[in-house]
């Protein structure tokens, strides 16, 4: 599991497994290496009979601030048919997928910057705590293009509400961590020198439940979302996405 990864510091403290995303050079921007490193973590938890517990965070000012930009046009160059794009697409779906599929419970470590991808990591975790200034956003509408993520969409409506997901995509409004809260995207808000205080305290009772009772609960909550997301068509995010850039890039050249 401590594997050196150039996209992630992966930490293992027993039965807690701190997972930072750790590009924040980049502010932490959601690219293939990332997803195939966080595809690799997530995989081996599965068969992890010591990890209780997986915390998701985010190394320098931001948590994440959505995908690289840079790579879909890159790949699309690269590969005018979109096989490559769309292979992208397809990881960052089955991470999100792996992520909310976990046996283990996952909390969501969130400070500075929540945005686009990286909002759609963190609201596949369990658990999610807030900074006080933290910040949140789906830009995609904004960006030009559609909200085919990972799967995100029916996810955000089963946590947040059809209507205010509805809200929040077509104005791509920033919002903070209060708002956040009253969306239940967050379950709790601290000041952002307390935020390593409270996973901790959220982690110990989890660290004292019956694994399997834990597991099967998990498996019933997913069973409801995996029913969402068909309903959807978040499984076919991927498609939707290569199709709408391919568009748009067509769209683009001269």
């Amino acid at each position: 599991m401590l594997t050196d990864y150039k996209t992630l510091r992966v930490t293992d403290e027993g039965r807690i497994l701190n997972v930072q995303l750790n590009r924040p050079e980049a502010c932490n921007a959601v690219d293939g290496q990332m997803l195939t490193e966080l595809l690799e973590v997530l995989r081996a938890l599965e068969d992890d009979a010591t990890v209780r517990v997986m915390v998701l965070s985010g190394a320098g000012d931001h948590f994440c601030q959505g995908g690289d930009r840079a790579e879909f046009p890159a790949l699309l160059d690269r590969d005018p048919s979109g096989s490559e794009l769309r292979a992208l697409a397809n990881r960052a779906q089955r991470v999100c997928a792996a992520l909310a599929q976990l046996p283990i419970v996952s909390i969501a470590r969130l400070h500075g910057d929540v945005i686009g991808a990286g909002l759609g990591l963190a609201v596949f975790c369990d658990l999610r705590v807030g900074a006080d200034t933290s910040r949140f956003r789906m830009p995609e509408v904004g960006l030009g293009v559609p909200p085919a993520w990972g799967g995100v969409l029916p996810r955000l409506a089963e946590e947040v509400g059809q209507a205010q997901v509805r809200r929040l995509l077509l104005t791509a409004e920033v919002f903070d961590a209060a708002a956040a809260e009253r969306l239940s995207l967050l379950h709790e808000v601290v000041p952002a020198d307390d935020l390593d205080a409270a996973v901790t305290r959220w982690a110990k009772p989890i660290l004292r439940r019956d694994p399997t009772t834990l597991r099967i609960t998990k498996t019933m909550l997913n069973a409801r979302a995996g029913a969402a997301q068909l309903s959807v068509g978040g499984y076919f995010d991927d498609e939707l996405l290569t199709a709408a850039m391919s568009r748009r890039a067509l769209l683009q050249r001269p």
